[in-house]
């Protein structure tokens, strides 16, 4: 039987199985329908429905446990979000290895990838006690490699590394969910003209959850998807310290049109608007426009917060490349940081998961094409001072 794609009915569904009924606010309602109506126009196969529907129906649970546990623990509010580390910029360009990276420091409270699954507490747990949800998430991750191994090379994780954060932001119904849902109709226009404050001041109570639950010096966060958003996440995160990463968008977009054809495939199946020839010129301009609207937002937003990289100064110079961010952002660093750093260099070589090899012509680009989309960013101050 077919799967339906409506969203009272899942709704329901997911109140009764989790025998909860708080939603939050409603607002995120009109994201829901947008994502569900893109499902519905765009996954073809019962499985890859089946699939979709029942992701939806776990983020849904996850909103309703997390409800109910700002109700259990009214005391999460008061937690403080203190100078949070957000590394932003095109993806491919080094971000997840100076994320990991920088999880070394012991300061940084880095975002877990079980963590973005699982926000919410468990009640009863001993102190010490790890969330039986880990396991199952352990579980299903082994799963999820044995069928696609390829994808590990190009973005490996296991439940325990730093993720980005919009898999929290994917529980507002907003932001860029799995990575090609944000390229497809109707949810990429949604997305483009929506309002993301909302999404950004939910963002800040599931880090504090979060923070509550396992507590840190500073937060170290990362997503390009931040391009999006940057004046809504400064309104609730004043003091955040932005390491926004530069590379030539030559190298960015195939690599990226790769992987999101490996997640389109992994969890949706085949999707006809996203056949390989099709792909790259959707990629292109969803991360074309990103940049574009990060950049009008930074315009308005204090040089003090922006950190910019070069992609080829974190691979050739790694420590010095954060030595010069921790100054000019004020941080500490010591020789004990330095060794720690330094050890996380030596034990994990470039290509430890293996390599990905792509062509852009197979996604249905050309040179021509990149160079002219990205005029704007070849020609901007920022890129030319740091390219």
């Amino acid at each position: 039987m077919d799967i339906g794609f409506d969203s009272e009915r899942i709704l329901t569904a997911a109140a009764e199985f989790q025998k909860l009924d708080d939603f939050g606010d409603p607002a995120f309602k009109a994201g829901l329908a947008a994502l569900l109506a893109t499902y519905d126009q765009h996954v073809d196969s019962e499985a890859s429905r089946q699939r979709v529907y029942m992701r939806v129906l776990k983020v849904l649970g996850a909103r309703l446990r997390v409800e109910q546990a700002k109700k259990n623990h009214p005391d999460i509010a008061e937690e403080q979000i203190i100078q949070p580390m957000i590394l932003t910029g095109l993806p491919r360009t080094g971000t997840s290895a100076l994320f990991n990276l920088l999880s070394s420091d012991p300061a940084s409270r880095a975002l877990l990838q079980w963590e973005t699954h699982y926000p919410d507490p468990i009640e009863g747990l001993a102190a010490g006690e790890m969330d039986p949800r880990h396991r199952k998430l352990v579980e299903k991750i082994e799963a999820q490699k044995a069928q696609n191994p390829e994808f590990q090379t190009m973005h490996f994780a296991s439940a325990d590394t730093p993720e980005e954060c919009v898999l929290l932001h994917s529980l507002a119904f907003n932001g860029v969910q799995l990575g090609f849902e944000c390229m497809l109709e109707p949810y990429q226009s949604w997305h483009q003209s929506s309002d993301l404050l909302p999404m950004y001041q939910y963002y800040l109570e599931l880090l504090k959850m979060l923070q509550w639950r396992r507590p840190g010096d500073r937060w170290l966060l990362k997503a390009p998807a931040h391009m999006w958003g940057l004046d809504s996440l400064i309104k609730v995160m004043p003091d955040a310290c932005i390491l926004w990463g530069h590379r030539d968008p030559l190298q960015v977009i195939p690599s990226i049109s790769s992987l999101t054809a490996m997640a389109a495939k992994m969890f949706a199946g085949h999707i006809p608007a996203m056949e390989k020839d099709k792909l790259g010129p959707l990629v292109m301009e969803f991360y074309a426009r990103s940049l574009e609207r990060g950049f009008a937002a930074r315009s308005n937003i204090a040089a003090k917060h922006f950190f910019d990289y070069r992609f080829t100064d974190f691979v050739d110079r790694p420590l010095a490349l954060i030595g010069d961010a921790y100054d000019f952002f004020k941080l500490p660093v010591d020789q004990g940081l330095k060794n720690r750093f330094t050890d996380y260099i030596e034990q994990h070589p470039k290509g430890k998961h293996g390599d990905h090899r792509y062509s852009f012509e197979s996604f249905g680009l050309t040179q021509a094409m990149i160079l002219e989309r990205f005029d704007f960013y070849y020609q901007h101050p920022v890129y030319s001072q740091y390219l």
